[in-house]
């Protein structure tokens, strides 16, 4: 009986040694290492940016790999190879999944698919887990607004014209007048949002935005030192769903001389078109 149970206690420590030498081999064989970091990108959304290395226990030449695979969440997003021209590393960028918001988290992974140089064969991956900035990340729409109209504001009739463009390189111009009083927007200073809601039907035309959010500067009555913050809303033909916002004010003071909280126009038309050809 005592033998008996000496084989199994022996078979059982034969066993874990077996385990942990295979477990030990595959960690230590030549696989892909990946990291990466989440970004937002003004002009993308978010970005994951990675970079993929071979790793060897023994270093040396022979880490190559021809197929390397890198998967976001499961997706193939990416792909490359590892060479001596590259020093055996890559990297990229690649958007996150679609409909990720910040503070979510995704899984990137470099998978290798190829026959590694020295003979050894592929199917080694390694992930890591990234979090998306905590913020609010809109993919930049490119295109231009233009048009205007009038509204009413506490009694006020307030009219515009406008032809404001996301990429802030050509002229931009607002214009707006009310009870007597003009402001003239001489800088777009930033364009905070160009964006296309599915939510809102803005054709005809074709556009690739339906909504402007930005902010510049100006005179009012003929003097320097204001401010506009403005959002434009292009929601279809005739016009009469197109929304506007406006607040100025006093740049130094924040003195507010026109406020109009985001509502339809009255009448007019604002209109989102793709951006003429410029550098």
């Amino acid at each position: 009986m005592n033998r008996i149970m000496q084989k199994h206690k022996i078979f059982q420590i034969l066993l874990a040694g077996l385990i942990f030498m295979g477990w030990s081999a595959s960690s230590q064989a030549t696989h892909p290492t990946i990291t990466a970091e989440a970004i937002c990108d003004v002009g993308s959304g978010f970005v994951i940016n990675y970079t993929s290395t071979s790793w060897r226990p023994t270093g040396g030449q022979d880490s190559g790999n021809p197929q390397i695979y890198i998967f976001v969440n499961g997706v193939l997003a990416d792909s490359g190879s590892y060479d001596s021209s590259n020093n055996y590393s890559f990297s990229g960028s690649v958007p996150a999944p679609t409909n990720a918001v910040g503070g979510d988290t995704v899984i990137v992974s470099a998978y290798a698919a190829g026959i590694w140089s020295d003979g050894f064969p592929g199917g080694q991956s390694r992930s890591i887990t990234v979090t998306l900035p905590d913020e609010v990340c809109v993919q930049q729409a490119s295109g231009r607004f233009t048009g205007g109209g009038n509204l009413h504001v506490d009694g006020v009739r307030v009219t515009g014209g406008l032809t404001i463009h996301c990429d802030l390189l050509l002229s931009n111009n607002l214009q707006l007048n009310w009870n007597g009083k003009h402001f003239h927007m001489t800088e777009h200073l930033t364009t905070i949002q160009c964006s296309d809601d599915p939510e809102i039907d803005q054709v005809p035309p074709n556009a690739p935005l339906d909504t402007l959010i930005g902010v510049g500067t100006g005179r009012y009555q003929n003097q320097d030192g204001y401010t506009i913050e403005f959002t434009l809303v292009d929601a279809g033909e005739p016009g009469t769903l197109d929304e506007i916002a406006i607040r100025i004010y006093n740049t130094s003071t924040g003195k507010i001389v026109l406020n109009v909280p985001r509502q339809h126009i009255d009448g007019g038309n604002l209109q989102a078109h793709y951006d003429q050809p410029h550098k």
